[in-house]
């Protein structure tokens, strides 16, 4: 019987190496072809690698250590796949021997300092926290970032969703979010204001005129920021079921780099961990971030009365050497136009 070598695969061109994050399977265990071996971690994603081959598993190198691409990091040795167990034929039990006594209680313990070692741990940073702070560093570094805010009504999109809901859901197994309204919001602003969709690259000023836009997801590993393609051309049944797939592809490791590469702007939603205001980073070498917050009623005033509305906070970060002060306002307000009156958005976005 002969051995299969486990080797670390290539799972992009700019990845070198990576750490072997978790072995999901101990050395002996049996493993058919296909099954999760380990799971590898880069700066760019995390990628869980299967079995090449069924048979028993040889581990060579432990968990949290960096491993280059092509590296053999263990083997799987030919075996039959093990039968299931038998349960042994039943004993009787034998009669049980009179008790011993007591022992006699121990005397307390002196009260110790926890040693210094047990107030902390220590331990490497992944190659995906790394990399995210090393870009954050980077990002404003390399360029000016100025923030500018705003604040919209959710009421209209609240209650538009509200009437679309079932129907929607329906005709389309998916639920309708407020992400693909703000997908199709910053589109809009992005069509009106075409100098946020832009970039520099060395001494020239590249115009981009596609709409690939990037939306922050969190992780257990770290922030990666997935890339819907084409947001100007879908339709919002088709947006939801783009996040839908990213949202899960994300939970179970499966982002690719492809999946990540080629936005032109994104979109952070701090809202959903109960942000209320921030200034977010850029991400580069795009020129702007939308940042989403938290939906909080408050007091407003409406044709001269006080009101209490679902209001959200917007915070627009922007690279200053591309984008003018101007520019940046008018994109989030007409960010902000869009949200407060979405039924031109939804009816705009129906084939």
């Amino acid at each position: 019987m002969g051995n299969t070598d486990i080797k670390v695969p290539a799972v992009g061109e700019s990845i070198s190496s990576g750490i072997i994050s978790l072995w999901h399977r101990q050395e002996g265990d049996y493993v058919r072809a296909g099954d999760a071996l380990f799971t590898l971690d880069t700066d760019k994603v995390s990628t869980e690698v299967a079995a090449p081959a069924a048979g028993v598993v040889r581990i060579g190198v432990p968990a949290d250590r960096e491993v280059k691409i092509g590296e053999v990091v263990g083997s799987i040795e030919e075996a039959p796949e093990p039968a299931a167990a038998v349960a042994p034929p039943s004993v009787a039990a034998p009669s049980p021997a009179a008790p011993a006594p007591p022992p006699a209680p121990a005397p307390a313990a002196p009260v110790q300092l926890e040693p210094q070692d047990r107030r902390f741990t220590r331990k490497k940073l992944s190659p995906l926290r790394k990399k995210i702070s090393t870009q954050l560093v980077a990002a404003q570094r390399n360029a000016a970032i100025l923030t500018t805010f705003n604040e919209c009504d959710m009421s209209a999109v609240m209650r538009l969703r509200s009437e679309v809901q079932e129907a929607f859901q329906a005709k389309f197994g998916v639920k309708l979010g407020f992400m693909s309204f703000f997908i199709k919001a910053v589109v809009d602003a992005l069509q009106s204001e075409p100098q946020l969709n832009s970039r520099l690259d060395g001494d020239e000023l590249v115009q981009n005129h596609f709409y690939d836009i990037g939306v922050a997801v969190g992780t257990e590993r770290g922030l990666i920021v997935p890339v819907v393609r084409d947001a100007d051309r879908k339709t919002f049944s088709e947006l939801e079921k783009d996040l839908l797939y990213y949202s899960s592809r994300a939970r179970e490791g499966a982002i690719t780099i492809e999946d990540l590469q080629g936005g032109v702007f994104t979109i952070s939603n701090g809202g959903v961990y109960g942000s209320l205001m921030s200034t977010p980073i850029l991400n580069p070498p795009q020129s702007g971030i939308l940042g989403m917050h938290k939906i909080q009623d408050r007091p407003v005033a409406v044709d001269g009365r006080v009101v209490i509305r679902p209001m959200m906070y917007l915070a627009l970060s922007y690279d200053h050497r591309v984008v003018d002060g101007k520019e940046a306002v008018t994109f989030l307000v007409r960010v902000k136009d869009a949200i407060e009156n979405p039924l031109r958005l939804f009816v705009k976005s129906q084939p």
